[in-house]
């Protein structure tokens, strides 16, 4: 007996008890869900609202199982009891009410419900949807809906302008209007939302911050604050915040495909790679969406990084085929063979375009001259933000230069701002105040140089020189002039560091300059040097319209005064003095 006693205890201990909760009953109705069983996610979803009777969501899960199912009735009966017991601030309610009504043919019903839905919500998530709905109540009624106000439609107009900025990567143009009416506003969330996401953009984040976490205390529920707010506390590196709200995402399941849309690409950008594939998945079953090469691109990164490379491999192909001008899948395709060698890790950007820094590899490899993708694209123009914000020196100085090559007014704010930030790099800022002159702003500048706050005149470059003479000006615009398709921006800024260094060098007894062709034929024959360019007095003789002696003379002149040769040993020490 004893024995038996021991081997029942025994066995006891290897029970694992199931933890009935709201939790255990969510997740088997989703299961269900993913899976079209109907009935079964309803019963699961019908237990959970029974173990959080208090937690609206539930309820409204609930509401949207029944009216899939055709219980337009039942499931009416639960929003309005939501709206009216639970949280009346759940506006959506009143616009799912209006989509049963109009399914059961009450029209008159669908009206009162899109019409309250309407007046009272802010965000106008549903907006699109709403104002198809009353066209069709038009038809149906014969007369003109008895609607009066849209609150979600004040400042509409602007923040439909605001949201073309954002697309055309014009950020500091949109964070204006966005700004503009919020402050009119305080309710608009879709503004402040956008607005959040501007500043980030930009690389502004405690403004994203501070903004995003005002949508949530006007609206703690709302589901694009909250993906933005995973993202931002990702990006800070503060997992004790993002844990509990990636478990809150991850128990989201929205009906509408903008919603699903929104939390697909978080989870995805989260690495909550498995989420990101099941919402993805859910979303290439809509007809309306299939010839969409974006799509098929998220759900093949979200396939590899899940180990799925075959499911990956497909969906690639076939957003090849849908948008067979884009270099992306064939980019991604390539990478997938390394990916299966073992050679590289699985990509982690979700973004339909090409890595950062591969695009910079292809602007390189091609000409001077920015592609209009990348200056239209504003993904990639926010990467340039970001990069010029918090980038390394290497990548701040490629990023100036492109900047330079996309010259519009958003560039040269930017371009403003880092001027007088004291923490930058001199050189760097330097880079930046030739990028301006060059791109055509003229008037005074602020800059912080040296630790000290400056004021740089119309001189393209400051110096301590006291005047500028305008024959100077124009050896340095005779040789930018030449140079300007054959040497980047960095390096006809060295060419104008050399120029004034030797004025500043030899002032007041600076030479005649009775041909100005020659002294710029040899600023450019000693920057290409400098850079260990192939080049020769002869070369630049022809193209400046000068004799090779006068290029020598000249040469000779500037490179005694600056020690240009010296320098260059100095930095290539098994360089060999050059020979002609």
């Amino acid at each position: 007996m004893k024995e038996k006693k021991i081997a029942a205890i025994s066995h006891k201990t290897k029970v694992i008890p199931i933890q009935w909760d709201a939790t255990f009953f969510f997740e088997r109705a989703v299961r269900s869900l993913d899976r079209y069983h109907y009935d079964k996610a309803l019963k699961y979803f019908r237990r959970a609202a029974e173990y959080e009777p208090d937690n609206p969501v539930n309820h409204c899960n609930m509401a949207g199982i029944l009216s899939e199912m055709g219980n337009y009735e039942e499931s009416n009966r639960i929003l309005q009891s939501i709206v009216d017991e639970l949280d009346s601030e759940m506006t959506e309610c009143h616009f799912y009410m209006a989509n049963n009504f109009a399914n059961m043919e009450q029209y008159e019903a669908a009206e009162d419900a899109l019409v309250r839905y309407l007046e009272l919500d802010s965000d106008g998530q549903f907006l699109e949807e709403a104002e198809e709905m009353l066209e069709l109540l038009h038809f149906e009624l014969e007369r003109p809906t008895k609607l009066a106000f849209i609150k979600a439609r004040e400042g509409f107009y602007e923040h439909d302008q605001a949201r073309s900025l954002l697309e055309e990567g014009k950020f500091v143009e949109a964070v204006r209007l966005l700004e503009s009416i919020v402050e009119k506003n305080g309710q608009f969330l879709a503004a402040r939302n956008n607005l959040a996401l501007a500043y980030y953009y930009m690389g502004m984040f405690d403004k994203a911050m501070t903004t995003i976490h005002e949508v949530l205390d006007i609206e703690s529920g709302n589901l694009h604050a909250l993906c933005n707010l995973a993202i931002f506390h990702q990006h800070s590196g503060d997992q004790e915040q993002l844990k509990p709200l990636v478990a809150l995402l991850a128990k989201t399941v929205p009906f509408h495909q903008e919603h699903v849309f929104k939390l697909a690409t978080t989870m995805g950008i989260l690495g909550e790679h498995g989420e990101a594939h099941r919402h993805f998945v859910r979303l290439l079953k809509d007809s309306s969406l299939r010839d969409d090469p974006c799509l098929y691109h998220y759900t093949a990164v979200a396939a590899c990084n899940m180990g799925r490379h075959e499911e990956a491999q497909k969906m690639w192909l076939q957003a090849s085929k849908l948008d067979p001008k884009s270099n992306v899948s064939g980019y991604y395709l390539e990478q997938l063979e390394l990916i299966r060698k073992g050679h590289n890790p699985a990509p982690t950007s979700y973004h339909y375009h090409l890595p950062f820094e591969e695009q910079f590899k292809l602007w390189e490899k091609s000409s001077d001259a920015l592609p209009d993708h990348m200056k239209r694209d504003p993904l990639v123009r926010s990467s340039f933000f970001w990069a010029l914000r918090h980038g390394d020196r290497n990548t701040k100085l490629q990023v100036i230069q492109a900047l330079g090559l996309i010259a519009d007014n958003e560039v040269k704010d930017a371009l403003r701002e880092f001027i007088v930030e004291p923490q930058e790099d001199d050189y760097l800022k330097r880079i930046a105040i030739f990028v301006l002159r060059s791109i055509g702003v003229h008037e005074s500048l602020k800059a912080v140089l040296e630790g000290k706050e400056t004021v740089i005149e119309h001189s393209r470059m400051p110096s301590r020189l006291p005047i500028w003479e305008d024959k100077w000006q124009a050896v340095l615009d005779a040789a930018l002039l030449r140079m300007n398709k054959h040497y980047d921006l960095v390096q006809q800024h060295d060419l104008l560091t050399l120029w004034i260094e030797f004025l500043s060098r030899i002032y007041p007894d600076v030479p005649k300059l009775g041909k100005i062709e020659g002294w710029a034929a040899a600023l450019e024959y000693l920057t290409a040097k400098m850079h260990r360019r192939a080049i020769s007095y002869h070369e630049v003789s022809q193209r400046y319209e000068t004799s090779i002696a006068t290029v020598s003379k000249c040469a000779k002149r500037i490179d005694e005064i600056c020690g240009i040769k010296e320098k260059m040993k100095m930095i290539f020490p098994a360089l060999a003095e050059h020979r002609e």
